[in-house]
């Protein structure tokens, strides 16, 4: 039997523009696609009808439909990745492994474990940029160290988009390339896959929430700055869970936005800009950015968190939030800030607190954003809000979702006596979350 190299799908699942596919097809071996369900990370799943092992699920039974079309196939695994990939190893026939970089903690952590492994054996992991457009070195300020400020870091970025690669190119084209994998499934291994595991296989149920479609109007996209703040309007894209899963490609929709809307491609800057901040500081998973922030005193009241998870604070728009994210996975983006604010501001809860909520419930739970974005809310983090803008509730619902109609379908006893009393009074809320701030910034 020749040899032949394994290409191992991670959060890049799709064929079509996928750079470390692409390498691995170029190279001179067969590629032999896997994937692991890993249970590193499904046995800390305590909701057995996530939504999103689901989807993924799913989306890897029509990936091998699709390579099976191509005279291939897809193994699909369910275990710890370093024990499987030892296993396949030592396998003579194995050469060497490709995937594209994933920057969470964890995943670094079991990338360097893979790595050990294949080089026990003389083989080698080949990893390759994919779900972001520049990482953590490729913007940068003029002496070398990582921007902390967005605003400067999106004009380096944006800057960067438009220099010269060579006297015949500009970056622009280069950098939104798509990598052309078709051109290659000729070298793709030709086997009979393993069976697919079930979900049942795997201790987990099928969900009934649905998945936003990976497909958005151009519409939408051209409005996105217009539309964007109001949840009652469908003004957003909901691609997050496919950015988070790779069932999109960032360059393509980075392309498409720089053409039509640059609110929209700023909020794929502000991806990089997390992701950067998370391959720069790793301790952002768990730490404040902010050292000195470490000090305040959160009450983490629990009844109070519990209100807040269940969307019974007496906060309309707060509570509409919550509910819909329970409901569907989802919340709209101006609403993420609101809640956000409030459980950090009104509650003084900490946003850790909120960051491992958000975990569990969001179908596009990405955890460079997800941590920057409570970050952010807490006033804790890069470019973060000053600690004394406190978002109100009442206002942000006048202004956002003037006609009620938002609040109204996740919050329809908003009007009625069987809807609770806000937990706590707005006014003596703002005044004890400055006070708490204030005292632990200045060290009293």
């Amino acid at each position: 039997m020749p040899l032949y190299n394994i290409f191992w799908f991670r959060r890049d699942l799709r064929l079509a523009d996928n750079a470390g596919l692409y390498h691995a097809l170029k190279s001179e071996l067969p590629v032999k696609p896997i994937f692991i369900f890993d249970t590193e990370i499904l046995n800390k799943l305590d909701d057995k009808q996530d939504a999103r092992v689901t989807f993924i699920h799913g989306v890897i039974s029509e990936l091998k439909d699709e390579l099976e079309k191509q005279g291939s196939s897809l193994d699909v695994y369910y275990g710890n990745p370093t024990e499987i990939l030892k296993d396949l190893s030592e396998n003579s026939e194995v050469n060497d492994v490709y995937t594209n970089r994933d920057y969470e903690r964890y995943a670094i952590a079991r990338d360097e474990s893979v790595k050990k492994v294949l080089a026990s054996q003389n083989k080698n992991l080949h990893t390759y940029k994919d779900h972001i457009i520049f990482e953590k070195d490729e913007i940068l300020k003029s002496d070398g160290t990582p921007y902390v400020v967005f605003t400067p870091y999106k004009r380096k970025w944006l800057e960067k988009l438009t220099t010269k690669v060579d006297e015949s190119k500009q970056s622009l084209s280069y950098f939104f390339k798509p990598y052309p994998t078709e051109k290659y499934f000729d070298n793709l291994y030709a086997f009979d896959g393993r069976v697919l595991p079930s979900l049942e296989d795997m201790g987990f149920e099928k969900s009934s929430i649905p998945i936003p479609s990976k497909t958005t109007s151009q519409g939408v996209i051209r409005k996105y700055d217009e539309q964007r703040n109001f949840p009652a309007v469908e003004g957003t894209t909901r691609l997050g869970v496919h950015f988070r899963f790779g069932t999109i490609s960032i360059r393509d929709k980075a392309k498409k936005a720089q053409t039509l809307n640059d609110t929209f491609l700023s909020e794929l800057v502000w991806r990089d800009f997390y992701s950067m901040i998370l391959q720069h500081f790793p301790k952002v998973e768990d730490q404040s950015f902010r050292e000195k922030y470490e000090a305040i005193e959160w009450r983490n009241n629990e009844k109070e968190f519990e209100a807040w998870c269940k969307g019974q604070t007496g906060y309309p728009i707060v509570d509409a939030g919550m509910r819909e994210l329970n409901n569907t996975g989802h919340m709209h983006n101006r609403v993420r800030m609101i809640v956000a604010s409030f459980l950090t501001k009104h509650l003084l809860i900490d946003w850790r607190w909120g960051e491992r909520y958000f975990a569990e419930k969001l179908l596009d739970y990405d955890l460079a954003s997800n941590s920057g974005g409570w970050q952010w809310a807490a006033g804790c983090g890069t470019d973060a809000a000053p600690y004394f803008r406190i978002f109100n509730p009442y206002t942000q619902a006048d202004k956002f979702d003037k006609k009620r109609k938002y609040i109204k379908k996740w919050v329809p006893e908003e009007d009625s006596d069987s809807y609770v009393d806000p937990i706590v009074d707005h006014k003596e809320a703002r005044e004890r979350c400055l006070k708490t701030y204030k005292s632990a910034l200045n060290g009293e």
